[in-house]
């Protein structure tokens, strides 16, 4: 049982598969739009809250050396996923990377979780972006029924029409094809990093050095929380976070670490890359350079403006501009999330559909799933059906406690992927790589331990939601997937064959 359970899938069989017309995705992107894709997804509202709130509680001015520390952890991941998804340019992601190297059964525990992952993460996404709208109507004298704005709070029926109205037309987009949906994130995404170079531009006229003193302020020890609330490291080892200091440089990287999250949905899009031999790595890894770049100097700029103990915690870059006297900022911050969220939405059901897609066209989800639109090769089937869901959690759902759910699936699968680059590397060294992560297995095992710090250090419920998820994966699986499995049923019409011919 354990051999069908961790049975690979060759890496030519699932490029193979990706040739079938019925379940071939039409190859259009370049480098620089998969660059564009990463920068659209990973640069949200963190960029300008985050970077204010973990100055003044964790880090101080040295809160720009947290960024870089954990673009240092996202790059070792970066380059991990760059290997597999320029060797195996297939739809999926860190799921058929995992069927090439661990197995079938991983394989399905790194797709459920993704499927979680991007659901919750898009409908989240959604509903923070409805806020952003509703705010901005408000200011102009418009305002929604209350049954139909936000659930948070909701007396009664509630449905938030805006959150539910932009999942459903970017799910409308991303099934009129992905060109179409590479020019609308193109528009949006230069919107919004236009948005945040004025912001950095024009805080740098109001930056004053006095306000960089002391650069690492004195460390603070804080107890870590008692009970399920409490990061998983503290019940194990009882180990507490330092404030300040250079611990908490470090602290409050695995704090800012989630502004990152995101670059690993550009290698669900390998499949339907012109030359994602050449063009992935880049893609990914410039994707991460970019928004590095830009939260390091978000972070400079806005501890320059106001000293780190009198940020405010909501909104300290916009309360920043306030401060300096300059109040109508806050307008241009608050235009530039609403708009860079839009990116940020469509990127993560693109990533979620795609799995899907990759799951169906294996056979561990059914099979209609995976055939494409015959006018515009897209997986409208899954598209629509996950776009109908979210827009349906979206609505009626207040997802802000389920949102963490989101940074443990991502950095579970950054630990799959990195593991299944050294596997593959000893399983099939072979394999023609056009890129090859360095220091193989040096730099995957470091970038493993990072992760693993990371999620040690999210809330014990965190870690008990995720486990549930987990195990009702587990439960599908061994119920429909490994019996439907295509991979197994041609093991099995092998064997049959086998018998035959020797009788």
């Amino acid at each position: 049982m354990s051999s069908t359970l961790f049975r690979t899938k060759k890496v030519e069989q699932s490029i193979l598969d990706t040739e079938e017309p019925e379940h071939a995705l039409k190859k259009s992107l370049s480098a620089l739009d998969l660059t564009v894709f990463g920068v659209g997804v990973i640069i949200g509202t963190g960029i300008f809250v985050l970077t204010g709130k973990v100055a003044k509680e964790t880090a101080g001015p040295a809160v720009a050396l947290s960024f870089v520390v954990a673009g240092v952890v996202c790059a070792l991941a970066a380059l991990c996923y760059a290997e597999f998804a320029s060797t195996l340019p297939v739809a999926g992601s860190a799921y058929t990377f995992s069927y090439a190297s661990l197995g079938e059964l991983p394989a399905w525990i790194i797709g459920w979780d993704l499927v979680l992952e991007f659901a919750l993460g898009t409908a989240v996404v959604a509903v923070g972006w409805s806020g952003y709208i509703r705010s901005l109507m408000d200011n102009a004298g418009w305002h929604l029924p209350a049954a139909l704005g936000s659930r948070e709070g909701a007396d009664g029926f509630g449905f938030d029409i805006l959150a539910a109205a932009l999942v459903l037309v970017l799910t409308g987009i991303l099934v009129l094809g992905m060109k179409l949906s590479a020019r609308v994130t193109e528009v949006v995404v230069a919107i919004k990093v236009a948005v945040v170079l004025i912001v950095i531009v024009a805080g740098a006229f109001f930056v004053k050095a006095a306000n960089y003193s002391p650069f690492v302020p004195e460390p603070q020890p804080v107890p870590a929380g008692a009970g399920l609330e409490a990061p998983l490291l503290h019940l194990i080892a009882g180990w507490a976070p330092s404030n300040f200091g250079v611990l908490g440089i470090f602290t409050a990287a695995s704090v800012v670490f989630f502004a990152f999250i995101g670059f690993d949905v550009v290698a669900t899009a390998a499949e339907e890359t012109k030359n994602p031999q050449r063009d992935m790595p880049r893609g990914i890894l410039g994707s991460l350079i970019v928004c590095t770049t830009l939260y390091v100097a978000v972070s400079i700029v806005v501890t320059g403006m106001q000293h780190y103990s009198k940020l405010s915690v909501d909104a300290p870059l916009a309360d920043a501009f306030k401060a300096t006297g300059h109040p109508w900022f806050a307008g241009v911050i608050s235009l530039g999330a609403a708009v860079g969220l839009i990116t940020v939405c469509m990127i993560l059901l693109l990533g979620q559909t795609r799995v899907f897609f990759a799951m169906s066209r294996d056979g561990l989800l059914p099979r209609f799933f995976s055939r494409v639109h015959p006018r515009f090769r897209t997986p409208h089937r899954p598209t629509i059906l996950l776009g109908g869901i979210i827009a349906i959690l979206a609505g009626f759902t207040s997802l802000s406690e389920l949102a963490e759910l989101v940074n443990i699936g991502t950095l579970f699968a950054f630990v799959v992927v990195a593991l299944g680059v050294i596997i593959l590397r000893r399983t099939r060294p072979d394999l023609p790589r056009s890129f090859r992560t360095p220091w193989v297995p040096f730099l995957p095992i470091v970038s493993v331990l990072a992760t693993l710090w990371l999620m040690l250090n999210l809330p014990t419920e965190t870690w008990l939601r995720f486990v549930i998820w987990m195990a009702l994966g587990c439960v599908v699986y061994f119920l429909y997937g490994r019996s439907h499995s295509r991979l197994g049923r041609q093991e099995g019409m092998t064997a049959d064959r086998t018998v035959q011919h020797g009788e």
